[in-house]
């Protein structure tokens, strides 16, 4: 059996906490020390012993060119170099206890949850409508079920499923169901594919219905959005408040974002005054998004000394990615009743009654999709000169009298 490559994303680096050994496959590992540092290793043999080749921190060096580095280096020793006595790097020191590393993607004859899911995606996107619902299916087990993902597929039970599925039940109810569905889905496929026997764990009726209590219906329409008229009064009362999850609730009102590209927005991301995420981080479509003065002077509020491209620009308090929860705690003190991503309409209603800005370009501010697949397909620019003016006037709106509003 090919061993795997390629194993780890971005997501699931950011993810790991606990002490260990993460393989990416062909060399590469993720070293997560005792206090959270990341780092990158190539391990490898030259003369019949074994090497650990440093590729750097991960706040310094992507996983992409944490791969580039490790194909080097593997090329090196292919050649009869030894990477390490050639000087190009210093070794990574081992931790002082032996350590188990973490599951691999597939374990010989069993595979894990991930490999099946990965396996019944591909069985089945051919009937699916587009990209979209595939790219969906995925988000689910890398944002959601990173946790579980490579327990073998045979281990998986009812209290692994609740270990992922239970935090969420309440606070984020379509997409608990979702994942429990298609846990569901893939345990049958699983089970029908002879790599799993017994009741499927993730059944809800006659099994989870017990332990879990019923989901919030589903909110239909926009979520709860303050009025624009009051944006300007509780912008200054945001201003007062401390900590980071203030910061990135500023940022998120400003830049008109969802939750989630704030959280986990890096230093790298940022490009002089253009937010640029990659599509990996959106609905599989690229985004470009200008920055307002306002949104530049929160970032230069909190722009540590040394900035590095993947450090998160608004780290939880243990240094990885913020709770979805912090900003929603803190609306609910200061604004009862709005949530954060209404602040999206907030905008757009202001936008469309305070402005004479065309439609398809305050859509294109909030990383919506402009027309149908034919005109997309003729619309090739992302009117960022155009976007920029518009960020500039909202920034100006909800800062009255300050450096952003050009007084």
């Amino acid at each position: 059996m090919a061993l795997k490559v390629n194993k780890l994303t971005d997501r699931s680096v950011r993810g790991f906490k606990s002490k260990g050994y993460y393989s990416d496959g062909d060399g590469l590992y993720l070293v997560v020390s005792g206090t959270g540092g990341r780092s990158w290793i190539y391990r490898y043999r030259s003369g019949g012993a074994r090497r650990d080749l440093g590729l750097g921190s991960f706040l310094d060096v992507s996983l992409v060119d944490a791969r580039l580095a490790r194909d080097a280096a593997k090329r090196a020793v292919a050649a009869g170099r030894d990477p390490l006595e050639c000087g190009q790097s210093a070794p990574i020191p081992a931790p002082v206890a032996p350590m188990d590393p973490p599951r691999p993607v597939r374990v010989e004859g069993r595979p894990t949850l991930l490999a099946c899911w990965k396996d019944y995606v591909a069985a089945q996107e051919g009937g699916w409508r587009g990209r979209k619902t595939k790219a969906g299916w995925m988000r689910s087990i890398e944002r959601h079920a990173a946790a579980i993902k490579n327990r073998p597929i045979d281990e998986i039970d009812v209290e692994t499923v609740l270990s992922v599925v239970q935090p969420m039940w309440l606070t984020k109810a379509e997409s608990a169901g979702k994942l429990r569905e298609r846990l569901e889905r893939v345990l049958d496929y699983a089970r029908v594919m002879k790599l799993r026997t017994g009741e499927n764990p993730a059944l809800w009726k006659g099994n989870l219905n017990h332990l879990l209590p019923p989901r919030p219906r589903l909110q239909r329409g926009h979520m709860p959005a303050m009025p624009y008229v009051q944006i300007p009064a509780f912008m200054k009362r945001l201003a007062d408040s401390q900590g980071m999850s203030a910061r990135a609730l500023e940022f998120t009102i400003l830049t008109a974002s969802r939750e989630t590209m704030t959280l986990e927005a890096t230093w790298g991301e940022i490009r002089d005054d253009v937010w640029e995420l990659d599509k990996s981080r959106m609905k599989e479509r690229a985004f470009r998004q200008p920055l307002s003065v306002g949104a530049l002077a929160v970032l230069e509020a909190i722009r540590p000394a040394r900035v590095r491209p993947n450090q998160l620009i608004f780290p939880g308090p243990k240094g990885g990615v913020m709770s979805n929860m912090a900003m929603d705690m803190l609306l609910r003190d200061l604004a009862p009743g709005c949530t954060p991503h209404g602040m999206r309409s907030t905008f757009r209603d202001w936008a469309g009654d305070e402005t004479h800005y065309a439609r398809e370009v305050i859509e294109e501010c909030l990383a919506h999709a402009v027309g149908d697949e034919t005109e997309r397909a003729y619309r090739r620019s992302d009117a960022l000169r155009k976007r920029r003016e518009v960020m500039q006037a909202w920034s100006a709106y909800c800062l009255p009298g300050s450096v952003s509003s050009g007084a």
